[in-house]
């Protein structure tokens, strides 16, 4: 696995894509995702039907627009929905994962690391930023370049932000869309909507629609 793959090559543009991502409420608020690319077409979902304590859930699956399962993310335990791990497709048992996430709290600062197991690029990122208010960064931890961003969303046609339901996953080029969907889950996981600085600096909510 070199570059940006990490989860299909079909997931991969050549240049930066932005993907409006909208939690879907099947029963209860917030018990899933869609996720939508600059033409309206579905490109990702993620279905569930645990009820409204759903968000403690050990497993989450995410999927195509067809249902196809491209990575499940499950709990480590014990954990305290500190640590997760990413396997291809349906993780079955003996699978090895081929990602974790893990949240550290160090002299109050909170910070997010995903570490990669597989032959890589690049085998550590960073993710900085406030998933709460959907201000997020993804980067290299090394270099430090960005890979992924999340940013609050405004309706092109009004100029209103719109709610923290939805907002916007803009993937830089060279990276699996995939994969950085996949950490928007477990971010959701760990944080929901709680107002939690994650890394070193403070970035401030902003709202852009390309």
């Amino acid at each position: 696995m070199k570059g940006g793959l990490l989860v299909s090559n079909k997931f991969i543009n050549g240049q930066d894509k932005n993907l409006t991502v909208r939690k879907t409420s099947l029963f209860f608020a917030g018990d899933g995702f869609t996720v939508y690319d600059s033409k309206g077409t579905l490109v990702f979902r993620v279905d569930s039907y645990g009820g409204p304590n759903n968000r403690d859930t050990d497993e989450v699956v995410l999927m195509d627009a067809h249902g196809r399962c491209l990575l499940t993310l499950r709990r480590k335990r014990p954990s305290l929905r500190r640590r997760w791990e990413g396997y291809l497709g349906e993780g079955t048992d003996g699978q090895k994962p081929i990602f974790g996430v893990r949240r550290s709290s160090m002299m109050g600062r909170n910070s997010v690391t995903v570490e990669v197991y597989a032959e890589y690029e690049c085998s550590e990122y960073l993710i900085e930023g406030n998933f709460g208010q959907r201000s997020c960064t993804v980067m290299e931890a090394e270099t430090r370049r960005k890979v992924a961003e999340i940013r609050r969303k405004v309706d092109a046609s009004t100029n209103v932000m719109l709610g923290k339901d939805v907002f916007s996953l803009n993937v830089k080029a060279g990276f699996d869309g995939a994969f950085a969907m996949g950490l928007v889950l477990v971010l959701d996981q760990i944080y929901g909507d709680e107002y939690v600085e994650v890394g070193e600096e403070q970035v401030h909510p902003y709202a852009q629609d390309h």
